[in-house]
């Protein structure tokens, strides 16, 4: 194809603009509206011009650093893809605005750009982006992006992040469900032979290391990175590492899943029936820990110390990944379709908010994760959230005249901490609402399925021309509306719309037809709520009198009580800020908004039995090989004679102690880590810990600041059965312990701190 027929397919995309009213309401809420070819928000509007041009009156908050144009015109050649015609003009300029933009997004070593301020590839963002259109409309850049992200041990790469990477972020397994879905796309055996030893390699790594005692993965939620973000203000990076985060989790399922179908399809049959029996146990887990029952979807993560408890918030992408990959029970899924918040500008990342968090991951709706939210409702049935999914992604694109990073929820605006233009997982987001529910592409490893859901309100013919399938080029179009097909024909012969089209009959490319059945879908209810923020975070303490202890907390304005947990369990209710104490335990208190919204629960405080005892080291410098960073003054702030330093080279570092009874008890590591930020790089020390020599958990010591060798921080605890007595603790490095960055994996450790937890 050449210049001359995307100039003429653009023209009779144009012309094809009919079968939609320019005057009827497409979408409504009490934030915005799309009406005709124009979205209009208060004194504000967006409308196309054709469909290689929109223009826009939107004014955003004056003075910000990342702002956007008024205009987007078409300047890339889009012969190679897909061209849509018929349907709305505004929709038509979206969707191209989106291959625009894809185009931009290929560097020039045909890799992926993250987004137009984020040079490179990162595991989430391009994993996410191919999974939703680039493996079909780049499926090469797909491939090049994702063995960049394998490091020289096989295995995949996590992206830098709180407190150092992995172990406290473990999102990079999303790696494998976009490897799948780019064979799926292909049908390339060679690619399948090259990424699945990568995936079982990852998930081995995982399974020694980041496995709770119940099964679950532990690690910060999916793509939710900045700590301060998403987490009570208390949370060191070291706490992260130990919760449980539900989309981290789902998210790790479906690649189990996904995992079951690459062996099975490499001829493992024993493999693939072990990955899909963890998937299945992990589900079932998910739902059991998680699930909400007076809420109707799955809480956030669990967080505390010792003794977890559950975060209620919703959140998105979690939700709406647990319904496409069918981690969440068939009758559980139209429910969570139903009861994730939806505000009017669309459904937030998480919901309800932190009052006294600037907006970013908190307080905002980030494109690609409206887009997978979308594309669940569509798989749930239901159309209100289709339509008002695909309106809280086409109105920023249109206002802002790109694909924006994210939006404030309070008001629709780009002003974020931090909001790139041309972002990558935005643009494969919109691609995806036409071509997976619009058009109803689906990528099944043996061919496609062929399965439109067209609300009314999106009612047209419309047809998708120069679709790339396994060499050949398609053209796709659907009348109608509805969930039901009608009929469907390739090349004029009559298929069965229910079964999966063979991709040898795709062969040589041709035509599919599809009609719509034009009946009414079945009606659902959409959670519409107004944006919300919870209350605020209490700052506890406990006073230790000759009466006993005493929890003591400061008041909350505009609270209607507060809840009193002991070793994360509801222990009393108060409107009091203080409680006496009537023995040992992990306390914490929550602050319930007189609607019944609870905020976070305050730092975990203890008052049981607390044994410390000072690993025998002498030292008072650093040298080690490992360095990253040197302190700019002596080193000092450690509780013994000294310290001592532990690299992937130093020998392991034991000490004793002498257990006054027996119990479950907690070990921690008082330690620095000056190898890093607390927000970024990938330098965590990670030590296996043993007691008597039998392997008892990992010890994570993510990085407390760039040279902050005098910021001592304690790591995560491990808890142990221990009888009475002495007790050899020891920690040490294995080959499971070895880190993101793999040359520094390094830290100071100056004591161990024991508790008595049960």
């Amino acid at each position: 194809m050449n210049k001359t027929f995307t100039l003429a397919a653009f023209a009779a995309a144009s012309i094809a603009a009919q079968a939609a009213p320019t005057d009827g309401i497409v979408v409504q809420t009490d934030a915005y509206r799309w009406q005709g070819d124009t979205i209009y928000q208060n004194e504000f509007k967006a409308w196309a011009e054709d469909d290689g041009h929109i223009r826009s009156t939107y004014k955003g908050r004056p003075g910000y650093f990342m702002p956007v144009s008024q205009e987007w015109t078409r300047r890339n050649d889009l012969s190679a893809y897909p061209v849509l015609k018929g349907g709305n003009l505004l929709h038509r300029a979206i969707y191209n605005m989106g291959l625009d933009e894809m185009v931009n997004a290929v560097e020039p070593d045909t890799t992926l750009r993250t987004g137009k301020e984020w040079a490179g590839v990162w595991t989430r963002d391009v994993s996410y982006s191919i999974i939703l259109s680039m493996a079909a409309l780049q499926p090469e850049a797909s491939m090049i992006s994702l063995m960049k992200k394998v490091n020289p041990s096989g295995q995949i790469i996590q992206d830098t992040g709180s407190g150092g990477a992995w172990p406290i972020s473990t999102d990079r397994i999303v790696w494998v469900l976009a490897a799948y879905e780019i064979y799926k796309v292909t049908g390339d055996r060679k690619w399948l032979e090259t990424v699945y030893p990568i995936a079982v390699r990852s998930i081995a790594k995982d399974d020694a290391t980041i496995r709770s005692e119940r099964g679950l993965v532990k690690g910060e939620t999916s793509f939710i990175d900045w700590r301060e973000q998403s987490h009570p203000k208390w949370m060191q990076t070291a706490d992260i590492s130990q919760s449980e985060a539900m989309g981290t989790n789902v998210m790790y399922a479906a690649a189990l899943k996904a995992l079951s179908d690459m062996a099975a399809d490499l001829g493992k049959k024993k493999e693939a029936a072990d990955y899909a029996a963890r998937s299945a146990k992990l589900a079932a887990t998910i739902d059991s820990t998680f699930y909400l029952p007076g809420k109707g979807y799955y809480a956030m993560y669990t967080y505390g110390r010792d003794n977890m408890m559950l975060n209620p918030r919703a959140e998105t992408l979690g939700e709406a990944l647990a319904i496409l990959y069918d981690i969440a029970p068939a009758d559980r899924q139209k429910e969570i379709s139903q009861s994730n918040p939806t505000t009017p500008f669309g459904p937030a990342i998480f919901y309800p908010q932190i009052a006294d968090m600037p907006n970013y991951h908190n307080n905002a709706l980030w494109p690609f994760v409206g887009c997978y939210w979308t594309l669940a409702q569509a798989k749930a049935g239901n159309e209100q959230g289709v339509v008002e999914g695909i309106g809280a992604i086409f109105r920023p694109a249109a206002l802002f005249a790109t694909n924006k990073e994210n939006f404030n929820l309070d008001n629709g605006d780009y002003y974020t901490e931090l909001n790139s233009s041309n972002m990558l997982w935005s643009l494969a987001g919109n691609l995806a609402l036409t071509q997976r529910i619009l058009f109803g592409i689906h990528f099944e490893k043996d061919g496609l399925r062929i399965a439109p859901f067209v609300p009314e309100a999106f009612a047209a013919d419309r047809t998708l021309d120069n679709f790339p399938y396994r060499g050949a080029r398609l053209s796709i179009s659907v009348s109608g509306y509805g969930d039901h097909v009608k009929s469907l024909t390739l090349n004029g012969k009559e298929l069965d719309p229910t079964k999966v089209i063979p991709a040898k009959a795709l062969a040589k490319g041709g035509e599919i037809k599809v009609v719509m059945a034009d009946e009414p879908i079945a009606p659902m209810k959409l959670n519409r709520v107004p944006n919300l923020k919870a209350p605020l975070t209490p700052v506890a303490r406990i006073e230790c009198g000759a009466e006993g202890d005493l929890l003591v907390w400061n008041p909350i304005e505009y609270i209607g009580q507060y809840q009193v947990y002991k070793d994360g369990k509801l222990f009393a209710t108060t409107r009091q800020t203080e409680l006496p104490l009537p023995g040992p335990g992990e306390w914490q208190v929550v602050g319930v908004a007189t609607d019944g919204t609870p905020g976070f629960a305050s730092e975990p405080l203890s008052n049981r039995v607390r044994l410390t005892a000072d690993f025998p080291g002498e030292g008072t410098d650093v040298k080690s090989a490992e360095l990253s960073y040197p302190a700019a003054e002596s080193y000092h702030g450690w509780k013994g004679n000294g310290f001592v330093e532990t690299d992937s080279r130093t020998e392991p570092a034991s000490l004793t102690v002498d257990v006054p009874e027996a119990g479950v008890w907690s070990v921690r590591v008082r330690y620095a880590n000056g190898n890093g930020p607390v927000n970024t790089e990938n330098k965590a020390a990670v030590r296996t810990l043993t007691v008597d020599g039998r392997k008892a958990g990992t010890l994570v010591m993510p990085q407390r600041g760039v040279a902050n060798w005098n910021d001592w921080g304690l790591s995560n605890g491990v808890l142990v059965d221990l009888t009475p007595g002495s007790h050899t603790l020891t920690v040490e490095y294995l080959p499971e312990d070895e880190n993101m960055n793999i040359k520094t994996n390094h830290a100071l450790l100056d004591r161990v701190v024991v508790e008595k937890v049960r």
